[in-house]
């Protein structure tokens, strides 16, 4: 991770917004060598772009349905276990991979990807074994920030009963300076390259708006990745209904591989889903 983030750095001095995505074509691993059954899903985006997905469903009845946004590199292969213990506890799990990743096609830009996370949440509305009212989005990294932008201007927010975000980061510009400056041969660059970053996307901009749907931030306090400043001003920015949750032993995207936080999530999940929604289908 701290290679990337020295390619992340050096990359922006040459003002390139597409080093924060780091892509893989190669599929290391599939739910079902761990015993997960799944399907493949393959759909496309507004724009045409092929795009593939896992579908893990649940065992039993679906308590709610997740869609599941991954972090910047590699592709679902390897990030999937992060959720594969979600079918076991009642939900069905959605898992992306953005255009130019594992199977999807295209290269990934910050717009495109709003296109792909539009076109995987058209893919849940239309599948018979989806509670349309039920629908949870659950972004870690690179994807908590970009759920939390696409959360707040989706046509489907009726249909989002609530947004868990994990170790994202709060801006694109400030994570940029922060990895800028936190390298010698970058020091220099801090202040002046990250305003050639494209913060359309920004979820500082976005986060009050995602409002009244609930969110919740998960941030490991060892993370030295995206620090845990970036889940407080997050949840500082947001509106209500809003939790925070900040566990001192986890590391970056780490949280969740604790059974105890697992379980927790896991109640947290179910409750919204059974709550009542003020924006259902509006």
């Amino acid at each position: 991770m701290r290679a990337f983030f020295i390619s992340l750095s050096m990359l922006f001095v040459a003002g390139c917004t597409q080093a924060f995505f780091q892509p893989h074509r190669y599929i290391v691993a599939t739910p079902g060598q761990y015993g997960v059954e799944y399907q493949p899903v393959e759909f496309k985006a507004a724009d045409g772009t092929a795009l593939f997905a896992w579908f893990l469903p649940a065992r039993g009845a679906p308590r709610a349905t997740v869609l599941y946004l991954h972090g910047n590199a590699e592709n679902i292969s390897t990030h999937f276990a992060n959720v594969a213990w979600m079918p076991a506890a009642g939900f069905n799990v959605l898992a992306l991979d953005y255009r130019g990743y594992g199977g999807s096609q295209g290269s990934p830009t910050l717009e495109g990807v709003q296109l792909d996370i539009d076109a995987a949440m058209r893919t849940l509305l239309a599948r018979p074994d989806v509670d349309p009212a039920r629908i949870i989005i659950f972004g870690q990294s690179l994807g908590g920030s970009l759920a939390i932008h696409y959360g707040a201007r989706s046509a489907y927010r009726g249909n989002v009963r609530a947004i868990v975000v994990d170790s994202a980061f709060s801006d694109y510009r400030r994570i940029v300076r922060e990895k800028l400056a936190s390298f010698f041969l970058t020091w220099p660059f801090q202040w002046l390259l990250p305003q050639t970053v494209d913060n359309d996307f920004s979820p500082s901009a976005s986060v009050r708006a995602v409002s009244p749907i609930p969110l919740l931030f998960i941030h490991g306090e060892r993370d030295t990745v995206v620090s845990v400043e970036h889940s407080q001003r997050l949840f500082e920015r947001a509106a209500s209904p809003k939790e925070l949750w900040i566990l001192p032993e986890a590391g970056h995207i780490q949280a969740v591989r604790d059974k105890a936080v697992r379980a927790r999530l896991a109640e947290f999940l179910t409750r919204r889903a059974a709550a009542p929604s003020s924006l259902a289908f509006r």
